[in-house]
């Protein structure tokens, strides 16, 4: 061997082991086993939903699950106290990653508690054009204008029609932005004739409306509430309020709106449970839901003997008429963030990167049982039904109300609903105008509130002495 080759094989030699030693300390990165903590509600449904995926996509990382069980736990004779539970819990188990939902957000992120996505979403450059805008905006909203957490899906509510019905009976179908007073006012063009298990319905629920169910979806969309938590006050003697229960008695004495009698239970067979559903067995002309009705319409198919199959439209809707761009009757459950502070920032933005990008919504949308994708585009249709109307509006997620709701003293409640039972029967039975029924639950449910909270004050106290 002359010393030439020798001279450029010793050259080679060094360039790889010069390589190797640049290398090594990444690869060594890539194969160390990492860990990252997330908060959620159940590890068995949380592996299903995201963590088998997630796994098989990132071998090396392991994934610890904070259970959120102990989190809503009450102490007897002492008021609940949402965000300070929350906020107690996060210090206790230090998770990375923060499952947040219909509570506690805004406060989380107003004290600092989360860390900001966009400049991790800026330094990877990561992907947001098909990510809905909209979701992003309402999401940017709850944290005055920066981007704390991101979610893989989200619910929405629909106007879903049967086209053969509309075509049958020569009424115009749904449009997109519609409001309840169109809505109901659109229903009241079908027959009312027939026996109950025959006739033809304008519209329904899935489960059936009764008055109170039906103003109440009334009222959602419209943004009213019920109490108001700042003052602790019942809120339903308003104009609004009454206005609202005039139009779902009107539209309920019309029987041009598909309401339950008689006993109700679901107990049976599937194919008895969906064949006793109106709209599925096409006999509804409209009904108001999330795009999970489109999964049990074609389910009803499987299980139903000699099924009728029916032309299904979905228009955007329906509307608050002062802001009709927009829909209350909106939810996003699941919306993953990080703690500030974590050790293991990266590992916690990988899984969120991962479970809102596009290959997991791809996997995801095979069926909408769990809601929509947030990533738009990625299934434009299912099994043939057009989704787009769901992607119309923009989502209003208001976190707020839910946590004011968990303040009020649970037994409350017990003594809130046979009120609230009775004075809807009495209006039903036009034996009480809505401004008497409201009025009387006003003023009795005020009364139940003050006692509630007066007893918890109490056993509080007492406790406090022991």
């Amino acid at each position: 061997m002359n010393f030439r080759r020798l001279q450029k094989i010793v050259m080679i030699l060094t360039c790889i082991l010069l390589i190797a030693g640049c290398t090594s300390p990444v690869q060594n990165k890539k194969e160390e086993k990492r860990t990252v903590k997330i908060m959620y509600w159940d590890e068995n449904n949380f592996n299903q939903e995201y963590g088998d995926m997630f796994s098989m996509k990132f071998p090396n990382t392991d994934v610890e699950i904070v259970s959120t069980d102990r989190l809503y736990e009450r102490e007897e004779g002492v008021e609940f106290d949402y965000d300070k539970a929350l906020a107690k819990f996060i210090d206790k188990e230090q998770p990375d990653v923060l499952l947040v939902g219909s509570a506690g957000f805004e406060k989380l992120a107003a004290d600092g508690k989360l860390a900001e996505l966009q400049p991790l979403i800026d330094r990877d450059k990561y992907d947001m054009t098909t990510y809905s805008q909209g979701v992003l905006e309402s999401i940017k909203e709850l944290g005055e204008g920066k981007l704390f957490a991101l979610s893989s899906k989200f619910t929405i509510d629909g106007i879903i029609y049967n086209a053969d019905l509309f075509k049958k009976y020569a009424v115009e179908p749904p449009h997109d932005g519609m409001t309840w007073q169109e809505i109901l006012e659109l229903a009241r063009r079908f027959p009312t004739d027939g026996t109950e298990k025959e006739r033809i319905y304008g519209y329904g629920s899935q489960y059936g409306n009764d008055l109170s169910e039906l103003a109440s979806m009334i009222a959602s969309e419209q943004g009213l509430k019920f109490y108001d938590g700042k003052t602790k006050k019942i809120t339903l003697n308003t104009d609004a309020w009454k206005k609202v229960y005039k139009m779902a008695a009107d539209a309920i004495a019309s029987k041009a709106v598909y309401t339950v009698t008689g006993n109700s239970s679901q107990s049976g067979s599937m194919e008895e449970y969906y064949a006793s559903q109106p709209f599925l067995m096409g006999r509804m002309a409209m009904t108001v839901g999330g795009s999970n009705i489109l999964e049990y319409i074609k389910q009803s198919s499987t299980y139903v003997k000699d099924y009728k199959s029916f032309e299904i439209g979905v228009a955007a809707g329906p509307v608050d008429p002062s802001d009709p761009t927009t829909t209350n009757n909106a939810n996003i459950n699941e919306l993953f963030a990080i703690r500030a502070g974590s050790p293991n920032l990266d590992e916690a933005w990988e899984f969120i990167k991962f479970v809102n990008g596009e290959e997991f919504a791809k996997i995801k949308s095979r069926t909408l049982n769990n809601g929509l994708s947030t990533r738009e585009g990625i299934t434009k249709e299912y099994k043939g039904i057009s989704l787009e109307a769901f992607y119309k509006l923009k989502p209003k997620f208001s976190l707020v109300y839910d946590n004011e709701l968990a303040s009020i003293p649970s037994s409350f409640y017990k003594k809130y609903q046979p009120i609230k039972e009775r004075e809807i029967k009495l209006l039903e039975e036009n034996k009480k105008t809505v401004d008497e029924a409201l009025n009387t639950i006003q003023t009795e449910a005020q009364a139940a509130l003050d006692q509630a909270f007066k007893d918890e004050e109490a056993e509080k106290a007492q406790k406090d002495k022991k």
